[in-house]
């Protein structure tokens, strides 16, 4: 796409010399005699780069309301000041203000000719970060995390609050229910989003590597110590440092990490000198924190510093109703990424699916539906491509539900209820009961979808 400089200068000639500048570039040249014109084109046209004179008729700064305009653009496209010697002050406020550069004239147009490149290629970087923002807030937004079910609405509803604050977070949930994945949606939700994620799985870690992982080290600090290494704490400086299994920390760390957390202080490994940082700590467990304090194998002030906030996952079993968006999200992602269809899924496969009671949670059903996406026949689920242990399990009703490439969420949904009504012959509490779900909660998305021609 041909990028679009703007040229703002109240001087005739000099206008038309920068316009002849630029006049044999692959630029799409729009051009203002003016501040307040060059400030109605930056609403207008939304320019790449603007190179504005700093002094423009009886007004010294001119350019000045031209790089306070611009920045209130997002992204805000760069702006290159043209100043006389004697505005040089003037220009290094605009610098202040967030212009991208200044020149003194007479202008050098060779070199103006290098910083507007220059200013181009910075505003592509951030229009690149601005899509990977967008594309990450699809992956890790609330909106990426599947589910309708009361326990997973009431859930986001909790990560909605929680969310745009400072306060730690215990996430609480089996193994595989995605703990985080909620973790990393809250840093994405958080006025820290910009700041960088530092996942820590405790339980991989060696104990005697844990305090140098977390803290980091000096040099000569240990044998094989041979220069400084930053912890994940100070890695995770401005952003949001996620503990996972927090609960398989020993003791004699855990004295440690409390510390930290009440004085957003630590000492590297060796070092001598404390190291200040600002983290936003969200942990995760599967294990019984609260039984594991009353056995002593946790401290009780820690467990206490960590359960300012707590989120539990639901695991699986307990949502049955999300399985079947589950299933159509993971087919969709997986026919995107090798570039061909979403396979249709038989009615017993589905049953089956539905009735497993999912020890592993999330993590196995997403295994359980690569694997069937991998090595099904005519682009088909059936149950014969589901694991052993499925054929021989509870399911199998004649359901009539198929998942396609341009399958909605919210399409797999009205085909569930529907299908669930008919197999209970109407009875909304059976139904309810099947699909994991209060009465009162059926009798209002049965209303919700009867308004959409359910």
């Amino acid at each position: 796409m041909q990028p679009t400089l703007l040229l703002i200068d109240d001087d005739p000639g000099n206008l038309q010399a920068l316009e002849l500048a630029f006049a044999r570039s692959d630029y799409r040249i729009l051009t203002a005699s003016s501040a307040s014109r060059g400030i109605a084109l930056l609403d207008e046209e939304s320019p790449d780069v603007v190179v504005t004179d700093l002094r423009m008729g009886d007004a010294q700064t001119a350019g000045l309301d031209v790089v306070r305009a611009a920045v209130k653009k997002q992204p805000a496209p760069p702006v290159i000041i043209l100043t006389a010697y004697g505005t040089i002050p003037s220009a290094v406020e605009a610098l202040q203000l967030g212009a991208f550069n200044y020149l003194t004239k007479p202008i050098n147009l060779a070199e103006l000719r290098v910083q507007v490149a220059r200013a181009l290629e910075k505003r592509r970087l951030e229009l690149e970060n601005e899509a990977l923002r967008a594309q990450l807030d699809h992956k890790f937004g609330f909106e990426g995390i599947v589910g309708d079910s009361p326990p997973m609405r009431a859930l986001f509803d909790q990560m909605r609050r929680v969310a745009p604050t400072r306060v730690t977070v215990l996430i609480l949930g089996e193994s595989g229910v995605g703990k985080e994945l909620i973790a990393r949606a809250l840093h994405q939700n958080s006025p820290r989003r910009n700041g960088p994620f530092v996942p820590v799985h405790c339980a991989a870690l060696p104990e005697t590597l844990l305090e140098s992982e977390l803290f980091g080290h000096e040099r000569g600090a240990f044998t094989g110590a041979v220069a400084r290494k930053p912890g994940r704490f100070e890695l995770a400086d401005g952003g949001t440092l996620f503990l996972d299994e927090i609960g398989e920390i020993p003791l004699s760390m855990q004295v440690a990490l409390l510390r930290v957390l009440e004085t957003r202080e630590f000492m590297r490994v060796g070092g001598q000198q404390p190291v200040t940082v600002d983290v936003r700590l969200i942990a995760a467990t599967n294990r019984d924190l609260e039984r594991a304090v009353a056995e002593g194998r946790f401290r009780e002030d820690l467990f206490y510093r960590l359960n300012v906030v707590t989120l539990r996952v639901p695991p699986l079993r307990e949502r049955a109703s999300d399985i079947p968006l589950l299933v159509g999200r993971f087919l969709n992602d997986f026919a995107h990424e090798a570039g061909r269809p979403a396979p249709t899924v038989t009615p017993a496969a589905l049953a089956k699916l539905m009735a497993w009671p999912w020890p592993g949670n999330v993590r196995e059903l997403r295994n359980v539906v690569e694997n069937a996406f991998l090595f099904c026949k005519n682009n088909e689920i059936g149950v014969r491509d589901l694991p052993p242990a499925f054929h021989e399990s509870p399911g199998g009703e004649e359901w009539m539900l198929s998942v396609g490439p341009e399958t909605r969420l919210d399409d797999v949904e009205k085909e569930v209820l529907r299908q669930t009504l008919a197999l209970c012959n109407g009875n909304i509490t059976q139904a309810a009961k099947r699909l994991g779900i209060s009465r009162r909660t059926l009798q209002r998305k049965i209303k919700d979808l009867s308004s959409q021609g359910m």
